[in-house]
């Protein structure tokens, strides 16, 4: 996991707090605008463990045998993690 449990909790609380005072969006419930946002960190979290994963089995199965840590290895896993980013449409 790339972000804990706890920080994705912590992370939710503070968006929750800004959105309410900076007044974007009025929810009737803080427990449903604390549900969203922890949802959605929630999924994003998982989106970027799948690149992650997705461009590490990428450089993996290339036939040279690319060692992670080398400097070959991180320029291949950057270029295969914008790809995928890429077809999933972020920037």
């Amino acid at each position: 996991m790339i972000i804990s449990a706890d920080r994705q909790n912590h992370l939710a609380h503070i968006v929750t707090d800004g959105v309410w005072e900076d007044d974007i969006v009025d929810f009737t419930d803080d427990d449903q605008a604390l549900r969203a946002a922890k949802l959605a960190i929630i999924e994003f979290v998982k989106e970027i463990e799948d690149i992650d994963q997705k461009a590490r089995d990428k450089v993996a199965s290339l036939k040279r045998n690319v060692m992670e840590g080398t400097p070959e290895w991180d320029v291949m896993y950057r270029k295969y993690y914008e790809e995928e980013r890429g077809k999933r449409g972020q920037k």
